[in-house]
């Protein structure tokens, strides 16, 4: 039977990598991470300390990190370790940390190898709409995290996970990430949340980094306003989310990717503080 064609499986309320959960009604998760993979010694920094913080505020953790690039703005920029070397890395800091590690894939011959390796597959915004890369994703039973498309409306979003839930994957993220408004420039619309939920039913994440991003915006690549990721990110979890996606960098100035959008590390603990206690009021006006 053709898989888009097979038995319909809503989205599941509730999505689990290691011992993270992600629930529109339940206590805030965490995305995070840098936005590239440098190397293995910074990865298993990075994710040894995010996972201190995490454990430090009983907040649930999966380590983002890509190891390609595959939409950089222009064809000189850096992009990545690649997957033969990420490979063992991911597994590495999933075994030694006991930490779930989340990448992004770009073509469907590459999610059954990164699959092995994850505990989440992560599809970017741009390719949100690639039927067959999503119909491998899904195949692969891990949990997928769908970026919504720049260019989509959140109700848009119900066909997208419907291609991923039809084809007997049923543990889905959606996450929203700002939305075109003119030349660079994206704009965060936070009436897409619920209706991001209502529409699809899965966990809905906020990309707080990813919002304040400038697409294009300094020529040769990406720029961003790194000062407004608290104030999206207290917004969005003051209505109402599963989780929020965050990248950090111990040094964002001098990352090779998103440098201008990533929170510097030393200031996430502060930020995920207040966020908790945002979510805790949020939830519990809505019980």
């Amino acid at each position: 039977m053709d898989a888009l064609s097979s038995t319909n499986r809503p989205a599941a309320q509730i999505a689990v990598a290691g011992k993270a959960r992600f629930g529109n009604d339940l206590p805030l998760a965490l995305i995070a991470g840098p936005c590239a993979l440098e190397s293995r010694a910074h990865a298993l920094e990075m994710a040894s300390a995010l996972k201190e913080i995490a454990g430090r505020l009983g907040i649930g953790l999966v380590y983002k990190t890509s190891f390609d690039k595959a939409n950089r703005t222009s064809a000189a920029s850096a992009r990545g370790l690649g997957l033969e070397a990420a490979l063992p890395i991911f597994a590495e800091i999933r075994s030694s940390l006991g930490v779930p590690v989340l990448t992004d894939v770009h073509e469907s011959g590459q999610c059954a190898l990164v699959a092995q390796a994850v505990d989440v597959l992560q599809i970017p915004a741009f390719l949100c709409r690639q039927t067959d890369l999503l119909l491998a994703a899904a195949a692969t039973g891990r949990v997928i995290n769908v970026k919504k498309g720049q260019f989509l409306a959140p109700w848009d979003m119900v066909n997208v996970v419907d291609k991923i839930t039809k084809a007997g994957n049923a543990h889905v993220l959606v996450t929203e990430r700002g939305v075109s408004f003119g030349y660079n420039t994206l704009v965060s619309d936070m009436r897409a949340l619920p209706i991001l939920k209502r529409a699809t039913r899965a966990p809905v994440i906020f990309d707080a980094t990813h919002s304040v991003q400038q697409p294009g915006g300094q020529g040769t690549s990406s720029g961003g306003e790194r000062e407004f990721v608290p104030v999206l990110a207290r917004a969005a979890v003051a209505v109402g989310v599963a989780g929020v996606f965050i990248e950090t960098h111990q040094d964002p100035d001098a990352a090779p990717s998103d440098g201008p959008n990533m929170m510097p590390l030393k200031e996430m603990e502060a930020l995920l503080r207040h966020l908790m206690q945002f979510d805790k009021l949020a939830k519990k006006i809505a019980m």
